[in-house]
């Protein structure tokens, strides 16, 4: 099977992704549905996958049924996965804006219960703001991660989209080509390394049966025109010369063979299982061919982004998310922040243009250096990185800057779960008066780290210190086409 060097046809662009490509809807059932059904529930689909479970649909050839299209299983797929892509954009807001109303109206209903948060509860009207739209509606990802398994044809070498086939019995691989989240550049890369695949000997036995060594590719992009491509590798016992001619096998392809039409600018292999006997293995990201890194420009700041270290998906978004964060921070020259963001850094390191220092303790691994290079490249020289805990940082602060600072807090776990010893040290602080919250998962346990925040502790003195208020939500969003959104909150005491 060719690569084809031009522009790729519809088609074969699009046979990829796996259900982390998109975050699914994580509110309640009952206001999802509500909302949906304001929008016209005729629009819209029950999602039909979910992520496979380890060997799950990997060795069964799906019961697909006979004389259906192509075009069939691409619109399940696109209702699953971009259920909103129907409507046009203005009216995606407005189901979007409806979700996050009924989650502030429960988390206000549950912060002003009784023996809860003090005071009268400010209207919805006084608190939820309107939407901040995405800046790019259609291609707007700049990382993608696709799949390898069985099509809905049967081939066991599809790159694409998980899919539950009717009954839900089996899980397979559809062409994603409505899915209107996607790039083209990134489908082209996907397309080429199905042609990859498809042009490689059979292995049998290897277990899953025809699927060889190659597994899941995820694909970056930047702004400066970079384009990682980083494919998952499993060692399964191959001897080093094995390894080492399937390495060569994918550098050539992409360099100089028919993938080179991708222009990739970085290609990594990743080990996902532990090497075999005889097999020293190689690191977990391995560069194969070209530059180490991708660079993305937030603001008018260079950034670094290597393979492994998170960044918001979404360019055009997240800058919206810094310019929002600055602005319900009022961090100025007179204020210090504590930057308890995750990723690379790039929220703390726009606050720093505006606020006297900045403190990231949150990163880790590959985000350290890359906020680092960052910082040193962009001039910064008053933002720092530590690994300390929150409590930690504040003394260290605080015995720093004195008592001239006022102290801000940036929280934002970026999907992570929010360890309930931060918002007690953070709740503990008296020097923290403003608290900027990006959250991205209201709906659930963010809920509980609201409550946390800002309910009191019965029965006199509160020993976790005085409760936040909440005091405006402004949403933003960073997933057209889904339900998903980020929703930034600023708290003050």
């Amino acid at each position: 099977m060719a690569c084809p060097t031009s522009v790729l046809a519809p088609r074969a662009l699009a046979s990829r992704e796996n259900l982390r490509l998109l975050p699914c809807a994580r509110g309640p059932g009952v206001q999802l549905r509500a909302a949906l059904a304001s929008a016209g529930a005729e629009h819209f689909q029950r999602p039909a996958a979910s992520e496979p479970r380890p060997g799950e649909g990997e060795t069964r050839r799906p019961q697909v049924a006979p004389g259906q299209a192509l075009g069939f299983w691409q619109e399940r797929l696109a209702d699953q996965l971009l259920p909103l892509w129907r409507l046009n954009y203005e009216e995606q807001l407005k189901v979007k804006f409806e979700v996050l109303k009924k989650s502030l109206e429960q988390l206000q209903s549950r912060l002003h219960s009784p023996g809860g948060a003090s005071g009268e509860p400010r209207g919805l009207g006084a608190l939820l703001q309107p939407f901040v739209p995405s800046p790019v509606i259609e291609g707007y990802r700049n990382k993608s991660v696709f799949s390898v398994n069985r099509g809905p044809d049967g081939h066991p070498q599809t790159v694409g989209c998980f899919l539950r086939s009717p009954g839900g019995k089996e899980i397979f691989c559809v062409p994603a080509d409505r899915l209107r989240a996607l790039p083209a550049s990134h489908l082209q890369v996907a397309q080429c390394y199905e042609a990859f695949l498809r042009q490689t000997p059979a292995q049998p036995g290897l277990s899953p049966p025809g699927l060889g060594p190659w597994r899941r590719l995820r694909v970056r992009t930047g702004l400066q025109g970079h384009r990682m491509a980083i494919v998952t590798f499993h060692a399964q016992g191959l001897s080093q010369e094995a390894v080492r001619t399937h390495k060569e096998r994918v550098r050539d392809f992409f360099t100089s063979g028919p993938g080179a039409a991708c222009g990739l600018t970085s290609l990594y292999l990743k080990e996902s299982a532990a090497p075999g006997p005889g097999l020293s293995g190689f690191p977990r990201y391995e560069l194969v061919a070209g530059e180490p890194h991708v660079l993305e420009d937030v603001l008018g700041l260079r950034l670094r982004v290597s393979p492994g270290a998170f960044f918001p998906p979404n360019t055009g978004a997240a800058e919206a998310v810094c310019r929002l964060v600055a602005e319900l921070s009022g961090a100025d020259g007179s204020a210090a922040v504590l930057d308890l963001s995750r990723g690379t850094g790039a929220t703390g390191l726009s606050l720093a243009r505006r606020a006297a220092h900045v403190w990231s303790v949150q990163l880790a691994g590959q985000a350290v250096e890359d906020a680092r290079w960052s910082s040193a490249f962009n001039g910064i020289t008053n933002w720092e990185c530590r690994r300390w805990d929150v409590d930690k940082a504040v003394a260290q602060i605080r015995k720093a800057e004195g008592d001239s600072l006022a102290l801000v807090v940036l929280l934002d776990p970026a999907g992570a779960a929010l360890s309930p010893r931060v918002l007690r040290a953070v709740r503990g602080c008296p020097a923290i008066r403003t608290l900027v919250f990006v959250s991205s998962r209201p709906h659930r346990e963010d809920m509980d780290a609201f409550e946390q925040l800002c309910c009191p502790v019965p029965g006199g003195q509160d020993p976790q210190g005085e409760p936040f208020v909440l005091g405006r939500a402004v949403p933003v969003d960073a997933f057209p086409h889904t339900l998903s959104s980020q929703l930034l909150l600023a708290f003050t005491r």
